[in-house]
């Protein structure tokens, strides 16, 4: 493994982007928790307040709280605040925002540096809720002591209306002793609990100033919601570009090393050969390279991933709740610990499986090689068991890997869940005794799951790096596959007669994991008897408008009926009975002519056969060879002409003979003329069925009932060629660039 190490030179460049890549995408995935952890405990809780500096307080307020400052906190706040008055200019302005400056002045807070509001922070913390408490003895005046300590007065006699604060600048040597006190208790106060009280104080302040408090919280949970959806399509993006250089690197690494193995083998003598079973070559030669390149991709995802999100999760993880650390050590040990047990036990395993692929290629190499001589000598049964030997060794082993990689999920969910219950268990103790908020122990249990992951992907990668067999994994994942369109489980029945009338109402269609609708409001409606022709430039969605009628695909928004029943409400089966379907690329099947016309119904006569391939313009080159229906037609039609295709593919769907045909630019392989007595051919015979007709020829539209053009998935015009040529720019472009004045008229 180690030499195969050169074969990544080349591409070094491409590894360096991709850890560059990583490192973005992880510092994005574990930004995540901590912007969730400010919304809930600061856009839910403190209603959006981020700061415990106010932007806006009263001059009454602010006056009061000088009270219990020293002169040099006097004048850092005096410096940091802007008194706003009747007088100044911006008072029309800011009256919009604080209301009550339409009755008192107010100071707002100057444009400060991160250092002069580091300086500002604890001493307005302080005043803050210096005055809150104060308003709490007013409200609660037993609670005086407890808050503010021994006061030059009783609170409980304070004369109805007179002010607290004109007592206590009665006593002025007294307030260097109260606000000592108050000192003292704040210091002895956790850190959350003074965040979240001056963040009360301020609502409280802001609410008596009439500021819409709901627009504050509203601004702050959109302003940081926004953040983390950006940090969301960062990663995205980030992702899918390590995939991308994960996927190339890999594919580029595997091919160089099956570029030399060839050679080398080419280059083998008798005795290499001799050393080498031609099974275990061809073993080497495909699947062990494809061990490689997978290793090479999950090297590059994950092997660099796991690390920077495991140690980046832990500092942030500490950082929000330094006491709950060994939560995280505990149950990283305990996966530490169950992966080492599946690892010793697994490993061996893996080694075995890659002989007994091998062996395995080497009985079924000899038994296709050999199987005249098997026969010859009536050997059948004997290379029967030898087959079934092998077989069932394979099959053996791996699933014995697989029961102990099942009950690996079962244990890991178990542990991470028990992770969970224990910091949610933890964490509420914490929260009630105000030493940690709701948000961080939300953002701990992120960041605990994140590290788990880490730690996950990491040990996994190396229990997997000997892993061979992974066929088995592939296949399951394309049979559990669930199918998107289903019939409806109460299906309504089409109505009889079926007259084929087919209407789009407001469709919106976007194929899956796309982010763009493909299509976007078409409406109209292809009445029977009538050809309704979809034009457009190359991507517009002609195709996967008509594609949308016979439900290879399901609106998301909108509806599509034939005969005013949603197409979504009826079994495929009938709906499709209704449909003559002609592809966009022509489809034959290895057989005859008469059994690729009969695939539309097995028993058309001959007649409708022969009035099929009239209309479709394919007499000359199927009757004038002396075969005729039975001339013989190879797998997807190679031995005829992509013309004759084309046309056997309109024949087929002309001898189903439905109310409801769809031709998906079929005609673009056919000439002018065959394509003119086609279409007149097709007017004539086709009677009062619907049809849909897609191209990007406007000769082939001219004479349709109604044109509807597409741009860009949206309908730009509709109606006769006539009238689009007068009302419509995008149809006449595509006109005029295709035909003359002359034919145009």
């Amino acid at each position: 493994m180690i030499r195969l190490l050169k074969y990544l030179k080349p591409y070094l460049l491409s590894v360096i982007a991709a850890i560059a890549l990583l490192f973005v995408m992880a510092n994005a995935d574990l930004a995540l928790p901590d912007y969730l952890s400010r919304i809930v405990n600061v856009g839910i809780q403190q209603n959006g307040i981020d700061s415990v500096i106010p932007q806006y307080i009263r001059k009454s307020q602010l006056d009061n709280m000088v009270l219990f400052f020293d002169d040099q906190e006097s004048a850092l706040v005096s410096d940091a605040y802007q008194l706003v008055d009747e007088a100044s200019p911006d008072y029309d302005e800011l009256v919009e925002t604080v209301p009550a400056l339409a009755s008192e002045p107010i100071y707002v807070l100057r444009d400060l540096t991160n250092e002069e509001l580091d300086t500002l922070e604890p001493v307005m913390s302080r005043g803050l809720l210096i005055l809150y408490g104060i308003q709490q003895i007013v409200d609660n005046p037993e609670r005086a002591g407890q808050m503010l300590g021994e006061l030059p007065f009783e609170p409980s006699q304070i004369p109805e209306g007179m002010d607290i604060f004109s007592i206590l600048k009665m006593a002025p040597d007294r307030l260097d002793t109260i606000r000592q006190g108050i000192t003292e208790q704040f210091q002895s106060m956790p850190n959350t609990l003074l965040t979240q009280l001056t963040s009360e104080a301020i609502r409280e302040e802001y609410q008596n100033m009439d500021i819409d408090l709901g627009q504050i919280q509203t601004n702050y949970i959109l302003r940081t919601g926004g953040v983390m959806v950006l940090l969301s399509i960062l990663s995205g993006v980030t992702n899918v570009g390590v995939s991308f250089l994960a996927a190339r690197t890999s594919a580029s690494v595997a091919r160089d090393i099956r570029k030399d193995v060839f050679t080398k083998v080419e280059s083998f003598s008798s005795q290499e050969y001799n050393k080498f079973s031609t099974a275990s070559l061809i073993t080497r030669a495909t699947n062990d390279i494809t061990q490689i390149q997978q290793v090479v991709f999950l090297v590059m995802r994950l092997a660099f991933f796991a690390p920077i999100m495991g140690i980046g999760g832990v500092i942030r993880a500490v950082d929000k709740s330094p006491n709950m650390w060994w939560i995280i050590a505990l149950a990283v040990a305990i996966l530490i610990l169950l992966i080492v047990i599946v690892f010793f036990i697994s490993v061996p395993k893996f080694t075995i499986i890659q002989k007994l692929i091998d062996r395995l290629n080497l009985v079924t190499r000899e038994n296709l090689s050999g199987m005249m001589v098997i026969r010859a000598f009536n050997k059948q049964d004997f290379e029967e068991q030898r087959f079934d030997k092998a077989n069932k060794d394979l099959a053996d082993v791996t699933l014995f890997i697989n029961r102990i990689m099942a009950t690996m999920m079962p244990v890991i969910m178990l542990i991470m869940n028990g992770l969970s219950i224990l910091i949610i268990w933890v964490g509420a103790q914490q929260i009630a005794a105000s030493t940690l908020q709701v948000g961080d122990m939300m953002a701990f249990l992120q960041y605990s799951m994140q590290i788990m992951f880490a730690f996950l992907m990491l040990s996994m990668l190396f229990i997997f790096l000997p892993r061979a067999f992974v066929s088995g994994e592939r296949l399951s994942e394309v049979l559990d596959t669930e199918n998107v369109i289903k019939d409806p489980q109460d299906p309504k029945l089409l109505p009889t007669p079926f007259s084929g009338k087919v209407e789009f109402r407001d469709v919106y269609f976007r194929y899956p994991d796309a982010e763009e609708d493909v299509l976007q409001g078409i409406s109209f409606t292809a009445p029977p008897g009538e050809v309704t022709a979809i034009i457009g430039s190359t991507g517009c969605g002609k195709s996967t408008v008509v594609n949308l009628v016979p439900r290879f695909f399901d609106v998301y928004k909108g509806a599509v009926l034939v005969d005013d029943i949603d197409v979504r409400d009826v079994r495929q089966h009938d709906l499709r009975e209704k449909i003559g379907y002609t592809p966009q690329k022509g489809v034959l099947f290895s057989g005859t002519v008469e059994s690729n016309l009969r695939l539309a119904d097995e028993d058309a006569s001959e007649e409708t056969l022969r009035e099929s391939i009239e209309i479709a313009q394919a007499t000359d080159f199927i009757f004038d060879n002396p075969e005729g229906l039975e001339a013989p037609i190879s797998q997807g039609g190679a031995n005829v002409s992509g013309g004759q295709k084309q046309r056997l593919s309109i024949a087929r769907s002309l001898v189903k003979k439905p109310p409801i045909f769809i031709f998906d630019d079929t005609f673009s392989a056919l000439d002018f003329k065959t394509d003119a007595a086609l279409r007149k051919a097709l007017k004539e015979k086709t009677g009062k069925s619907t049809v849909l007709l897609v191209t990007q020829r406007v000769a082939t539209v001219m004479s349709a009932d109604q044109i509807i053009v597409l741009d860009n998935g949206k309908i730009v015009g509709k109606g006769t060629h006539q009238d689009l040529m007068e009302t419509c720019q995008t149809y006449q472009e595509i006109a005029t660039s295709q035909l003359s004045k002359e034919e145009l008229a």
